[in-house]
């Protein structure tokens, strides 16, 4: 059996996410995990915070506390947050567990012997306000590619482009505003990427079904202007760096964060019962499909440098099979800022609306090949219609019939009819496409598909009406009834993956307690089983439609 290792992007801990982040990658991941976790492969879902780097160091400064503290802080805020979300990680670790200071260096040792680490002298923006180096993101300037002031030192928020901190415009420090800053020369530490051109190369070439923009990304880097990438900077919080020479010094914060994937895994197992192995999903793992969920601007980092460190150490880890790129969720035609608190922010989301309106939205407009905008007023019709008018039907109306007419239970009496037969056969292609998208990772086409086949279950109950033929045709009703009630049940677990909490809501009115629906082997002996005499409980209404008040309210909070 093929055992499935799913990580998204290591969220930054500098503060709550914004939706975008969230459909970015950790959304998509659990959808997927939880699918596989439904078909009955054995998953390991892990993720964790991002701790290092300027992010955590200004973060901390702005808030008035060290950067344990803050990070200890944000870690916890974050990790609630996710699980609110339904996010169901086997564990959500930190970049700057022991774990991960003990393997960095263990990478960094072996990259060393293999001749793949080189000294050099770096110029760097010297600021004698601060009386220190700053590293990338403490400078702020001028794009000098879009021209948006407030560029950050290593990558412009405006139009994405990878900067050097010597090419902004006008720059000051983020930490005094110091404009007066000097260029001076600093050493430090490289990977040689370039020495391993061939190999990343050849290994590109081995993988499949990475979107085509991912791989576009992956060759983009991957050319004769490929550079040895630094991963030292000069910073108090992070991973030492065990080289003489460096003791003040600290490993970049790209080098030591995919790491955290291994380095989270074996958080798992040491906080779990005996007998996990966390080496069985990284080390001569031939029987693991490994699948990574990343935003468009993380892809070359996971594309090119996380595998030069693990193929450059010369020992046999797991390298990804599959990256699954998204690119930006917009908001209101500009992106989604966390360090500007420009958006939706997941916080906000579960203040205002229960967690799978949001879950279901962003799934079905995921931006799978263009960047996606959000609005309320989109999201709010779509939302309605999807999840009140057409799941919250179905489900309603059909177990409110059944305790009017049947006491509550599913009644017996008649036999399957054409309708019936002619619909399960439907189904049962829908459901095996269904599967197909969830496999192919296709969320926005998994997603329609899930809300066709509410449609039609609601077309059959519509022209079945029991309602109606319950007086002139009892068995014709209860068959119709029964049907109905068959068809909740088995859209519910279709839908889990995507929508856990209304899929549980449904599925327990049901009598079903387990903790994953398996997903359905034979639908139409699901559909057509008679069930007859279970009780089926009493549900309120399973979504409540969004009112134009409360859109109104929504679209004043969030600016839109």
């Amino acid at each position: 059996m093929t055992r499935f290792l799913v990580t998204s992007a290591l969220p930054y801990v500098n503060g709550v996410k914004h939706i975008g982040n969230l459909i970015g990658s950790l959304l998509p991941a659990d959808v997927h995990a939880r699918f596989r976790r439904q078909t009955g492969d054995d998953v390991l879902f892990i993720c964790g915070t991002d701790e290092h780097g300027t992010p955590a160091e200004l973060g901390a400064i702005q808030a008035g506390q060290d950067v344990r503290t803050f990070c200890d802080e944000q870690h916890a805020i974050q990790a609630d947050i996710y699980r609110r979300f339904g996010l169901s990680f086997d564990h959500f670790g930190r970049s700057s567990s022991r774990q991960n200071h003990a393997l960095t260096q263990h990478f960094y040792n072996k990259l060393d012997a293999a001749g793949l680490i080189e000294e050099r002298e770096l110029s760097q923006i010297w600021s004698a306000a601060d009386r220190r180096f700053l590293p990338d993101r403490y400078v702020l300037g001028t794009c000098p590619g879009c021209g948006i002031d407030a560029a950050r030192g290593d990558q412009c928020d405006g139009c994405g482009d990878l900067i050097d901190p010597t090419e902004l415009i006008r720059p000051r420090s983020a930490l005094s505003g110091d404009c007066a800053l000097e260029v001076r020369t600093s050493r430090h530490l490289f990977l040689r990427q370039t020495l391993l051109v061939n190999e990343l190369n050849d290994w590109v070439d081995s993988r499949s079904g990475w979107p085509p923009f991912v791989v576009s990304l992956a060759r983009s880097w991957l050319t004769s202007e490929l550079k040895d990438r630094c991963i030292t900077r000069d910073l108090a919080w992070g991973i030492p760096v065990p080289r003489a020479g460096f003791e003040q010094k600290v490993f970049y914060v790209w080098f030591d964060a995919p790491i955290a994937y291994i380095a989270a895994t074996q958080e798992w197992a040491d906080a779990g019962p005996s007998g996990r192995d966390w080496r069985r999903w990284w080390r001569n793992s031939d029987d693991v499909q490994y699948i990574q969920f990343l935003g468009k601007d993380s892809v070359p980092f996971h594309a090119v440098s996380f595998p030069a460190t693990l193929i450059g150490s010369g020992e046999s880890w797991k390298t990804v099979d599959v990256i699954k790129g998204f690119h930006w969720l917009n908001f209101q035609g500009g992106k989604f800022s966390t360090s500007r608190r420009r958006g939706i922010f997941t916080d906000q989301a579960l203040e205002e609306l229960p967690p799978d309106l949001w879950r279901w939205w962003l799934i079905a407009n995921s931006p799978k090949t263009s960047d996606t905008d959000f609005s309320v007023r989109r999201f709010v019709a779509d939302v309605n219609k999807d999840l009140a008018d057409v799941f919250g039907n179905l489900v309603n109306r059909i177990i409110r019939f059944t305790h009017q007419a049947f006491d509550g239970r599913i009644p017996a009496g008649g036999q399957p009819g054409e309708p019936e037969i002619s619909l399960a056969v439907h189904l049962e292609r829908r459901i095996a496409t269904l599967r197909t998208h969830h496999e192919a990772l296709e969320f926005r086409r998994a997603a329609a598909d899930t809300r066709a086949i509410w449609s039609a279950a609601n077309a059959y109950l519509q022209r079945a009406a029991p309602w109606t033929t319950i007086k002139s045709d009892p068995d014709r009703a209860a068959v119709a009834t029964r049907t109905g009630l068959n068809l909740a049940s088995l859209s519910a677990v279709l839908a889990w993956s995507i929508v856990p909490a209304l899929a549980d809501r449904v599925r327990r009115a049901f009598g079903d307690n387990e903790d994953i629906p398996r997903w359905p082997s034979a639908p139409c002996g699901v559909l057509l089983d008679c069930g007859a005499g279970k009780q089926v409980s009493q549900l309120p209404p399973l979504v409540q439609k969004i009112t134009g008040e409360r859109a109104d309210q929504l679209a004043d909070r969030f600016g839109d």
